[in-house]
């Protein structure tokens, strides 16, 4: 039996996407190691010694998934970590982990915690090329691109079964952290011109009286649950289109039709490597374009990779 220390990013943290990913993260690892126990360590909130000591105790300790990787992880830093927990920490291995946003090159400080970190024997599987090139940039050879976890059983029979015409109703979501209320505001009046019902979920607590604002009654508001999208995904027979990545790809795993809207790195630099429907929140023509169109939604997974980062162990 495995014992693996799991780096939980969804523990201590308001962002539901953070579910979405972990719920995948759990399903490889469960399959990969036929079922270990996991011990869940956060990592948007401080360690203390009691993480240290099941880290310690673990065979492996795996983080998952999410944009924790940072250029200046002594100034700002979603996995929190420091020089103070490499004493007693080290060997970690990435799975589907990305960067931040577009950044320098990683300072001194940011190397050196990394380096001390992160297991030099095992492989890294990170989520894009531009994550994949930062870390070996500061001299971090053992890592490949495997794409998001999130995105793994998306294979071409997986898509195959995703409608290529537009539904009658729609599922949106907006980020609190990435409000433009001009090009926000335009698309719900798009969506109003094109869909029957607009459902809309939120990922986090500020999103809710946003697209109120918006829409007031005039929408649909799921619960602040993975459950409630997870049934409304299932049950109803709805597009997505929304900023929101992992709340997109939570779509296309129920075989919905899907348009993520870029906002940042996140979803611009994963959709160059997979394929993944991604359009630019201010593309407002583009974005009427792919729902009127016949769309075919086809994921390019690196398959290769993706093994050789589950055969290793």
């Amino acid at each position: 039996m495995k014992v693996i220390s799991l780096l939980d990013p969804s523990i201590c943290s308001s962002n539901l996407g953070d579910q979405i990913i972990i719920d995948s993260v759990d399903n490889i690892i469960n399959k990969t190691f036929d079922e270990p126990l996991l011990i869940r360590i956060q990592t948007q909130d401080q360690i203390s010694s009691n993480s240290y000591k099941y880290m310690r105790m673990s065979d492996l300790k795996i983080i998952g998934g999410t944009n924790l990787l940072s250029s200046k992880m002594n100034s700002y830093k979603q996995w929190k970590v420091n020089l103070w927990d490499s004493l007693f920490i080290n060997d970690i291995i990435l799975l589907g982990v990305g960067w931040w946003k577009y950044q320098q090159k990683p300072n001194f400080y940011t190397r050196v915690l990394y380096k001390v970190l992160l297991s030099n024997t095992y492989l890294h599987s990170v989520r894009d090329s531009y994550t994949e090139q930062k870390l070996k940039s500061i001299g971090i050879p053992n890592v490949v691109n495997t794409s998001c976890p999130t995105l793994w059983t998306l294979t071409e029979e997986h898509c195959s079964n995703i409608p290529r015409k537009k539904s009658d109703s729609v599922l949106v979501t907006f980020t609190e952290y990435h409000q433009n209320e001009k090009f926000d505001f335009n698309l719900v009046k798009v969506l109003s011109q094109n869909y029957q019902k607009i459902y809309f979920w939120t990922q986090q607590p500020k999103d809710y009286h946003y697209m109120q604002s918006f829409c007031g009654k005039s929408a649909i508001y799921l619960k602040p649950s993975l459950k409630a999208l997870d049934q409304c995904l299932s049950s109803c027979d709805v597009d997505y289109i929304g900023t929101r990545l992992h709340a997109g790809i939570r779509a296309l795993q129920h075989s919905r039709r899907a348009l993520i809207l870029a906002i940042d790195n996140r979803a611009t630099e994963i959709a160059k490597d997979t394929n993944l429907p991604v359009i630019k929140r201010d593309d407002i023509d583009s974005i009427k374009h792919w729902i009127d169109s016949s769309y075919e939604t086809k994921i390019n997974l690196p398959i290769e990779n993706i093994n050789r980062w589950k055969n290793q162990f």
